[in-house]
């Protein structure tokens, strides 16, 4: 599966290579610098600053030093387009044959040695964003990620972009952006996921907020939240599930309340709005779901003119209230 556009581009020695990667991925020393020969091609996947690369056969380190002195901090998602490659990081080796995925990070050494012209699709991911859109720190050493269904699933997706120039628009490229931080959190979540966080406190009630704003918008739901936020769909759920809700439940608890006040009011001073009117200007579609959802609510039907303060939830039925 290697990349027409990649062997394009012009042949390089090791110093053009070096100040060529040196940008993105800080400092990497050749073991013989005079014999290297390699090939880079930048691109940008779903948002994402991603490279083709390609040598001939070499060990490329970098070392506590060149960590120090660059102060680069970010991981990176390696997929092995062709070839096979081993890479050694916190004294653990990993070997990737063609169509593995590894997982590395920046701030750690690191030894990468290839058998001669491999082929490697490279994402950078920022780590203070990887976080965000993960909801965990990631591993701080190398880790392959083979033979899963997500990691087969995120190589069809990410590389499968390299040879497919079809335009996609800019909204498109951010959900697309958002599945690639899912199957991420899929390769890497912890066997036990970390306490909470000031980070994930901090985020929640700015995603709280957001949602009091927009959850009259129809069309708004938890899909919306988690790009205008910027985080992945999984991670959006995971804070709420942590907190013993559903993002859904949480809107449509805003909603509902929301038609309760008005519907009240609606009694009181007797206008005659429109139930159906005050539906839709609580955030919903159809008539026939917010009568169902409030009936579950409340125990009983929004045309019910008796409605006001005597009326309770049902019993039984779980509640999803504002946090």
């Amino acid at each position: 599966m290697r990349s027409a556009d990649l062997l394009k581009t012009p042949e390089l020695n090791y110093e053009q290579w070096s100040d060529l990667v040196y940008p993105k991925f800080g400092i990497h020393r050749i073991s013989d610098p005079k014999a290297f020969a390699g090939r880079v091609r930048f691109r940008s996947i779903f948002g994402f600053h991603a490279s083709e690369m390609r040598n001939n056969k070499c060990d490329c380190e970098r070392t506590e030093r060149d960590i120090r002195r660059d102060g680069v901090d970010h991981c990176y998602a390696v997929f092995q387009v062709d070839g096979r490659s081993t890479i050694i990081q916190n004294a653990e080796a990993v070997t990737l044959a063609a169509g593995d995925v590894a997982f590395v990070g920046s701030t750690r050494p690191v030894t990468y040695s290839n058998n001669g012209h491999d082929e490697w699709l490279v994402l950078q991911l920022p780590r203070q964003r990887l976080i965000s859109g993960l909801g965990f720190e990631p591993p701080s050493g190398v880790a392959s990620h083979s033979g899963t269904h997500a990691s087969r699933l995120l190589f069809q997706l990410v590389v499968g972009v390299v040879y497919d120039e079809e335009f996609m628009s800019e909204v498109a490229g951010n959900y697309m952006q958002l599945a690639v931080y899912d199957f991420l959190g899929a390769l890497l979540v912890p066997p036990d996921p970390a306490p909470r966080s000031h980070h994930s406190e901090r985020l929640f009630k700015q995603i709280c907020d957001v949602i009091r704003v927009r959850f009259t918008d129809p069309k708004f739901g938890p899909g919306e939240i988690a790009a205008e936020v910027g985080v992945s769909l999984r991670y959006l759920q995971k804070l709420f599930t942590s907190r013993g809700c559903t993002c859904s439940g949480f809107i449509q608890s805003l909603r509902l309340d929301k038609a309760a006040r008005n519907i009240k009011q609606r009694t009181a001073m007797k206008s005659g709005q429109p139930l159906s009117e005050i539906a839709y200007a609580c955030g919903y579609h159809d008539y026939s779901n917010f009568a169902r959802a409030f009936r579950q609510r409340f125990g009983h039907a929004p045309t019910d003119c008796e409605f006001g303060n005597n009326a309770r939830p049902v019993r039984g039925v779980r509640q999803e209230r504002a946090l």
